[in-house]
């Protein structure tokens, strides 16, 4: 097996770099002071928070508290590591056994429930143990093939996030084949949070970047902040648009974590229903409208389009209630509901596309 790791370990943390590049570009190409920017690396990408119109102190301020969240619940949710997720993840593997219930995680654990139950179980956070099974779990994965009888016997368990009980303060598993992996959620939770503590310091207008799931609070100036959406095989933007007060957007694509074996691509998004990852999409964008939960959803609801594919994908979207949205498929066609098409600005010699409902 002729395998492509070694330019794919090259290029992560360089489409990471240069995803973060874009937006700040975006960002300050015309801008008046003040801006302030900075930014961390936290949930393994680049993150970057954005705040006009506040003197460099109180930006700071804010932003720090921001990141210091940011570290909190990457330790908290991380769930492989020692921390609170990774040891329920322990308890989950010795069922019935039970345990104290960590603070916090009861609403986390439901809301994700939620979530899975609505996108038709697409969305399985339960899926740890294939994940790991896969190496997308460590950041230095290696591009080889698990073994088939394995990635069969973890979806014949059937985990789920239902199997999950949480009662009289503790909780417990009814399959010990659960392992919680809320990579497709932590990161659209941990915006949600950014603008919740954002409007506690005072800000108004920001901007929060993590590893390209975005939220805008206010505006930048004068206008609206401008985001770009990255072309899934060429460098630079394949549209841009302008983001509102509160609204967020995120994409799940097949070059964020992926190898190559035998020319064949292997990106970190599973499909629960075959073990295996999903094939004939590049990347799926959504855009989702100012609400509570708006972080989260712009988080989540790529994956169920995603695995779905070009086939099902508009099924899933409209499942989890979105109705801007975007698919470019494996020959780097676009598909976009009439309301992402509104809102996109493409770039020279951009691909096929088609519109629909």
């Amino acid at each position: 097996m002729k395998s492509k790791w070694s330019l794919v370990a090259r290029g992560r943390l360089l489409l990471t770099l240069y995803s973060s590049l874009l937006t700040a570009l975006l960002l300050t190409g015309c801008s008046e002071p003040p801006l302030y920017q900075q930014q961390s690396y936290v949930f393994g990408t680049l993150v970057e928070v954005s705040i006009y119109g506040k003197d460099e102190a109180s930006a700071k301020g804010a932003t720090g508290k921001v990141l210091a969240d940011f570290d909190r619940m990457h330790s908290m949710l991380h769930p492989w590591k020692e921390g609170t997720l990774g040891g329920m993840n322990e308890v989950f593997a010795r069922s019935p056994e039970q345990a104290a219930l960590p603070p916090e995680m009861q609403d986390i654990l439901e809301d994700a429930t939620r979530l899975s139950a609505q996108s038709g179980g697409l969305f399985n956070p339960a899926i740890g143990n294939l994940i790991r099974l896969w190496g997308f779990h460590d950041e230095t994965f290696q591009a080889t093939l698990p073994d088939p009888d394995t990635v069969r016997k973890w979806v014949q368990a059937q985990p789920s996030m239902n199997d999950i009980v949480m009662e009289n303060g503790h909780y417990r598993s009814n399959n010990p084949a659960i392992r919680v992996d809320l990579g497709g959620y932590a990161k659209g939770l941990a915006l949600d949070r950014a603008v919740e503590i954002l409007h506690s310091a005072g800000v108004e207008h920001a901007l929060v970047n993590i590893g390209g799931n975005i939220i805008a609070l206010g505006q930048h100036g004068s206008r609206a902040w401008k985001v770009g959406i990255r072309h899934p095989r060429k460098p630079g933007a394949l549209a841009t648009l302008e983001l509102a007060d509160g609204e967020a957007i995120g994409t799940t694509g097949d070059y964020q974590r992926y190898f190559e074996v035998d020319g064949k691509r292997y990106c970190h998004v599973i499909d629960p229903r075959s073990g295996y990852p999903a094939q004939g999409v590049q990347a799926v964008t959504v855009l989702i409208p100012k609400g509570r939960n708006a972080g989260v959803l712009s988080d989540v609801a790529s994956k169920p389009a995603f695995i779905a594919g070009k086939v099902g994908w508009q099924e899933a979207i409209r499942q989890m209630g979105v109705d801007a949205a975007m698919l470019i498929d494996d020959q780097g066609e676009i598909q976009m509901t009439r309301a992402m098409k509104k809102r996109l600005t493409f770039q020279a010699a951009s691909p096929k596309q088609h519109e629909i409902p």
